[in-house]
């Protein structure tokens, strides 16, 4: 640390300070156990001012949605409005146990209930779970339906689960996790599945082994699949059924209801599409439709309405429990906010706001990043590019530099058919004047990747902490901060 920086929290703790002074006990002190204290554990002694100060001083050193521009392609990093925050800290939510009973918490499961129906609504599912945690555990209860509805039929020869090959990176692993073989089907030259392919995966005896199709549409690279009917046609032919991937429903809602193309079940995630601050690990939530196939198989419990009274209950053939007591309650409350804040034309709209300002991004760059696929046709809500800058300046070389102009880098090397991808999503919550600026700042770089390449390779300079070793930081993790330099 030299003269000029402000200390951490540590070399500022001095011996005797403290910021908060407890009333005194009224029950028995007893002693902690001895083995649940720390003696190695230093912690800092300070004021109370010293600590709000090191905090916040904290959080302005990390990038949020509240403060950047977020573009990360496959997240929908949109504005999370804070009525949702509002909402979901209302004392009769944020205070209900979730040990009580069906008979104290009507308001809470009246909630699910309506939520449910809601998606329901956008996506033309016939029944819903909120249980799932998160879209990789929405993923696998899907598969795991699938698999049981193959089971209840005796149909035990189905242990192939095809996937495209611009596929999320969970759909081949929670294949794996199911107890089935993933096989990749290859996309064609405009990026899209390859419908050859495809049909040879279900031709003949193969067709036998075919347990279904995990599928997004819009496709990762940012265009919709336009053969879908075809696509989960053939599948089905085969005796298969189609899970989807709604991680990128936020182009569709409002628009086109997955169940209406054929879809027999999809998970949503509730984080990305309708604005709930995610990241970091978390919250996130994996609403989970489907259709007539698979309804009784949904994990529960489901919340129900009857004679005015609302319950839980699982479905009758239901894969059981994924997750302790009823999902992430609080991000249901913030999506079901989220959808009475929109309504019907709102819902739509953001979806097409979210496909005009991808439009928009897609040509302002086309001349210096041009998209690796779809370059002649509209994509939906992102679009993915291929930089090749010369000068040995990477993708990463790229985002290393963008957080020098203030913006949060796009999703960098995926999808894995795209060499050096760059793969940007916008969202519909940002202006005109932050995608121009945006814009003008990856000219900017790509002018400085021909005149200075140097300036790119080692990026960022204007950051608390610059260019990291990152095969090391993988390898050798630090988990802790250490205030002394270790023996």
């Amino acid at each position: 640390m030299n003269e000029y920086e402000t200390p951490v929290v540590y070399e500022l703790s001095v011996p005797g300070r403290q910021g908060v002074k407890l009333p005194k006990p009224d029950v028995h002190k007893t002693a902690l156990p001895q083995e649940l204290l720390r003696k190695e554990l230093r912690l800092p002694e300070l004021d109370e001012l010293s600590s709000v100060r090191h905090f916040t001083r904290v959080s302005r050193k990390n990038f949020s949605v509240d403060g950047q521009f977020y573009p990360l392609g496959s997240c929908t990093m949109k504005y999370n409005p804070k009525v949702n925050e509002e909402a979901a800290a209302l004392q009769g939510f944020r205070r209900t146990h979730p040990l009580l009973g069906a008979r104290e918490t009507q308001g809470a499961i009246a909630l699910i209930y309506k939520l449910q129906e809601s998606l329901k609504a956008v996506t033309g599912f016939e029944g819903f779970s909120l249980q799932c945690a998160a879209g990789a555990q929405g993923e696998l209860a899907g598969v795991l339906m699938i698999r049981r509805y193959h089971h209840d039929r005796g149909d035990l020869k189905r242990t192939r689960i095809l996937v495209p090959d611009s596929a999320h990176g969970t759909n081949p692993a929670t294949c794996t996790m199911a107890g089935y073989t993933a096989e990749t089907i290859l996309s064609d030259s405009s990026g899209a599945v390859d419908l050859k392919a495809l049909k040879t995966a279900c031709a003949g005896e193969k067709a036998e082994t075919v347990a279904g199709l995990m599928i997004t549409n819009p496709g990762t690279l940012g265009l919709f699949e336009h053969r879908i009917r075809e696509i989960l046609r053939t599948v089905r032919e085969a005796g298969g059924l189609v899970y989807g991937d709604g991680a990128n429903l936020n182009a569709l809602m409002g628009i086109i209801r997955p169940a209406e193309l054929g879809f027999d079940v999809m998970h949503i995630n509730l984080h990305k599409t309708f604005s709930t601050p995610h990241g970091g690990g978390g919250p996130g939530a994996g609403a989970l439709g489907a259709g007539p196939a698979l309804t009784a198989y949904l994990p529960g419990p489901i919340a129900a309405l009857t004679g005015g009274t609302y319950s839980l209950a699982a479905p009758p053939k239901s894969i059981g429990r994924l997750k302790a007591f009823n999902g992430n309650f609080s991000v249901l409350v913030r999506a079901y906010t989220y959808i009475r804040l929109l309504g019907k034309e709102g819902i739509r709209r953001a979806a097409e706001y979210a496909v005009l300002n991808a439009n928009y991004l897609k040509h302002l760059i086309k001349d210096e990043f041009p998209a690796a696929f779809g370059a002649d046709r509209p994509c939906m809500h992102e679009f993915v590019v291929s930089p090749r800058m010369g000068n040995g300046i990477t993708t990463m070389d790229i985002a290393k530099r963008l957080i020098d102009y203030g913006f949060h880098p796009p999703t960098v090397y995926f999808p894995l058919i795209v060499k050096e991808a760059l793969m940007i999503e916008p969202t519909e919550t940002e202006s005109k004047e932050t995608l121009e600026g945006f814009a003008a700042a990856l000219k900017a770089i790509a002018q400085e990747a021909r005149t200075n390449p140097e300036l790119l390779k080692t990026a960022p300079h204007h950051t608390p902490v610059g260019r990291l070793d990152e095969i090391a930081a993988a390898r050798k993790p630090v988990l802790r901060y250490q205030d002394k330099p270790a023996p």
